[in-house]
């Protein structure tokens, strides 16, 4: 059987376990048509609100979610040895996913050239204005990536929590864990606590899963709502290329990756974790899907030694699809302002993306967010760029669904691979939907 078949096959067995979910995103498109021809306040702003209220329900649990995995999953592990070998393996992976994503993005975006149909748009003197500060300023901005590194260590660990600043969050979390993992069995009254904080946290997952149809409903409402149809054929080059690149990211190179580095069936995986995938595509948040993800994977044959310690990481700093994203964009916009783009701002461009997509937050938006650090490794800002952002911008939402599914995937298909090889998977149970335990009833 052909591998798209299997594939769909997957995602089917997924969507008869789930079919509310899917149903309220099918629902949610054809509103979302209607409110754009006939627009209601009172119910766009109903709509919103309950779309918000499924995100902030699982954003609520989502840091206490993340630390509590991070300190069961690394002190689970206990031996240094072991532990070491999990996170090389985990970094090696995902490092992998993400040059091979930021590659699709650069490659795609050089041959179809997106940007050239909204070049049109944009002010010839302002066009002009930005080539010479490109050209002079792209050897100047070589110190970024030191103050980036810094900004990893947190200089208050409960203000970064506080804040929800996730990054410096996971990297105390990881030094503390380890420590705890070395100090031994005294470790076992405050890993006790995170195990209860764990459970329930996952408890609370539950709960608010039983809101996952009328959330992904409004949210995808509000969304299609916003677009008409003229925006969508200027730069429809541009949504087409990110499309074909996620695309060839989902359906190319995680099989592949899973082939070489493990013998976890794709297709499987994918029914698996189907409701993650799906709640992923209509929250545009790889934060708020963290707790489902997490669920999936270990309901249906994924350790928890392993998701608890790979996932939560996965989340935060493996963005494969939010790094494709920000290539694209930044070549699209450098396209439409006429920048030329020699090979060494190429390198630039896509290593930044890696760095950018890393500290971006898996929260809707995010993804543009975070370009303005690859546009200041060229000596420009978002503001100089305002009508390009505007096209970007205007479809941010979808193109923001798309990638948040691509990394939420990305990040159960290395805990899979991750599984198999320390045998820490249950083929019995992965390969039998029949037998999965529900994780939205």
């Amino acid at each position: 059987m052909k591998l798209y078949m299997q594939v769909l096959i997957a995602l089917g067995l997924g969507l008869k376990r789930n079919w509310h979910i899917f149903l309220g995103l099918v629902l949610g498109v054809i509103a979302g048509i209607f409110l754009h021809q006939y627009p209601h306040p009172v119910v766009m702003m109903a709509f919103t609100f309950i779309g918000q209220l499924f995100i902030r329900l699982i954003q609520m649990v989502v840091i206490p979610l993340v630390i509590s995995a991070i300190v069961i999953g690394i002190t689970s592990i206990g031996d240094s040895k072991q532990l070491g070998k999990l996170g090389t393996k985990m970094v090696f992976y995902y490092a992998i996913i993400t040059v091979v994503a930021v590659i699709i993005g650069a490659v795609l975006a050089l041959v179809f050239k997106p940007g050239l149909g909204a070049a049109a748009y944009i002010n010839s003197d302002v066009a002009t204005g930005i080539q010479a500060q490109v050209a002079t300023t792209i050897e100047a901005q070589k110190g970024n990536l030191l103050n980036i590194i810094l900004g990893f260590i947190p200089k208050n660990p409960l203000a970064s929590i506080t804040s929800g600043d996730m990054v410096p969050i996971i990297v105390f979390a990881v030094i503390f864990s380890v420590a705890l993992a070395r100090v031994g069995e005294i470790n076992r009254p405050f890993v006790s606590f995170f195990e209860s904080v764990f459970a329930a946290t996952m408890k609370i997952t539950d709960w608010i899963m039983c809101f996952a149809a009328p959330g992904v409903f409004a949210l995808t409402a509000v969304a299609v709502s916003a677009f008409g149809i003229d925006i969508f054929m200027s730069i429809s080059k541009y949504l087409g290329v990110l499309a074909l690149g996620f695309g060839i990211q989902l359906f190319v190179v995680y099989p592949v990756f899973l082939k070489i580095f493990s013998k976890v069936p794709v297709w499987m995986l994918y029914a698996a974790i189907a409701e993650a995938m799906m709640v992923a595509f209509g929250t545009a948040s790889s934060s708020a899907t963290l707790p489902l993800t997490i669920a999936c994977c270990e309901k249906r044959g994924i350790s928890h030694k392993v998701t608890s310690f790979v996932i939560p990481l996965g989340a935060t700093l493996n963005m494969d699809g939010t790094a494709l994203l920000q290539v694209v964009a930044v070549i699209f916009l450098a396209q439409a302002y006429g920048v030329a783009l020699t090979p060494f701002i190429i390198v630039q461009i896509a290593f930044l993306a890696i760095i950018a997509s890393s500290t971006s937050a898996g929260i809707p938006g995010a993804g543009l967010i975070t370009i303005a650090l690859v546009l200041n490794g060229m000596g420009l800002s978002p503001e100089q760029l305002i009508a390009g952002f505007a096209f970007l911008f205007a479809i941010e939402r979808i193109t923001d669904m798309m990638r948040t599914l691509v990394n939420v995937t990305s990040d159960a298909v290395v805990a899979a691979a991750i599984a198999d090889n320390e045998n820490e998977i249950n083929y019995d149970l992965l390969n039998n939907p029949n037998d999965y335990n529900d994780v939205i009833n």
